[in-house]
Parts: C-alpha cells; sequence; structure tokens
C-alpha cells in the first residue's frame, strides 16, 4: 500500500499547525513550523484567501495527514460513519480514533502517530493476547493492548514505560505502565478528542 516518505515537517507547514508527526521534535525549538510559519515552496510567503470548497478540502488533507490515513481509506471511513446512528462527523473521529495505531499512541506506547504504526506494523502488540501488526485495526470497547512478551525487554519500551508513568491518559483508556498494557474502556465522545479538526467541513466537502 502507498504512502507518504517525503519531509513530515513539509505537512505542518502547509496545513499552518502543528501535527505533531516528530514526537519529541515538535516539542523544542527545531520545530518547522515555529521557525518557518508559512506554507512550504517557492510561493508559501504569499497570502491566500482560501475559498469554502478550499476550507474544506484543506481540513480534509489535515485530518488525514494526522492519522496518517490515505485517501481511498479516508472515504471508505467517511461512508462508514454516514451508516452509523448519530453525527457523521464525530463518528468519523471515533473511528480514527479507534485505530490501533492511534490507540497505541494515545496510551503513551509511542511518542507520535508515525512510530506507533512503525511498532504496529513490526510486530510488538497484541490485541487480547493475539498479535496484530495492521495498524488500521479497528479497536473495540472491551479490547487489552499490549506489549508482547518478546518486546518489552526492548530498550525503546523500556524508556516507554518511564514516559508513561509520568503522564496522564484519556478517560476512555485505562493504562498499566508497570506491565505495558491497556485497555479501551469506551469510545470517546467529542469533547475527548483534542485533535484540532473541525469535522463538519469534512462532512461538507464529501456531501457536495
Amino acid at each position: 500500500m502507498a504512502r507518504y516518505t517525503g519531509p513530515v515537517c513539509r505537512q505542518c507547514r502547509r496545513e499552518g499547525v502543528k501535527l505533531y508527526l516528530k514526537g519529541e521534535r515538535c516539542y523544542t525549538e527545531k520545530c518547522s513550523i515555529d521557525r518557518r510559519n508559512y506554507a512550504p515552496g517557492q510561493h508559501g510567503q504569499r497570502r491566500r484567501k482560501l475559498s469554502e470548497y478550499g476550507l474544506q478540502l484543506r481540513e480534509k488533507q489535515k485530518a488525514r495527514r494526522i492519522y496518517g490515513v490515505l485517501e481511498s481509506q479516508f472515504r471508505k471511513y467517511f461512508r462508514e460513519a454516514s451508516r452509523r446512528k448519530g453525527i457523521a462527523g464525530e463518528n468519523l473521529l471515533q473511528i480514527l480514533e479507534s485505530r490501533l495505531d492511534n490507540i497505541v499512541y494515545r496510551m503513551g506506547f509511542a511518542l507520535s502517530r508515525p512510530e506507533a504504526r512503525q511498532l504496529v506494523k513490526h510486530g510488538h502488540f497484541a490485541v487480547n493476547g493475539r498479535k496484530v501488526n495492521i495498524p488500521s485495526y479497528q479497536v473495540r470497547p472491551g479490547d487489552v493492548i499490549s506489549v508482547r512478551e518478546s518486546s518489552k525487554n526492548k530498550g525503546r519500551f523500556k524508556e516507554l514505560a518511564e514516559l508513561t508513568r509520568n503522564q496522564g491518559t484519556m478517560e476512555w483508556l485505562e493504562v498499566d505502565s508497570e506491565n505495558l498494557t491497556g485497555k479501551v474502556i469506551r469510545l470517546p465522545s467529542r469533547d475527548e478528542i483534542d485533535t484540532p479538526i473541525a469535522e463538519h467541513l469534512i462532512v461538507e466537502l464529501y456531501s457536495r
């Protein structure tokens, strides 16, 4: 499956906000958007007034880049969100938040979603005791996510165990930093999702 392999900091600059794709670097003075807060490219410093469609498109692209999802998969998520009961935009965010790579990131077992995606693909995590190496795997309430026994002694996970002890977690997640396990208690409500996305613009875009 194709994926973006270019400089990730260009994506933040293109959207004009921090997408936190580089982990610790995003919190330091080295962050590209802090140093060059304008769009990349030759004409990046020109001011442009976006049309209604442009605003909707940028919001969709921002959501895709935050969660590391390609266009075809994002459309699939939107169709699923539209079929569910409730508000389509909020359903879409719940689906994105339920991805295994995002859950791993939210639990503090990775410093960024791209790192979480890589760790999942390398087979370091199990869901309900079974190895899962698919980042897009949809985690459900009641599922238990854990670092596999064969991976717990690796230096990276020892570091993460220390970091997880000192940070808060989402109210809809339960994390055991000592044993490097976590449980999804329920799906998050909209006010519990801190991702800076105006989902109603995405719904308007796909409703055209």
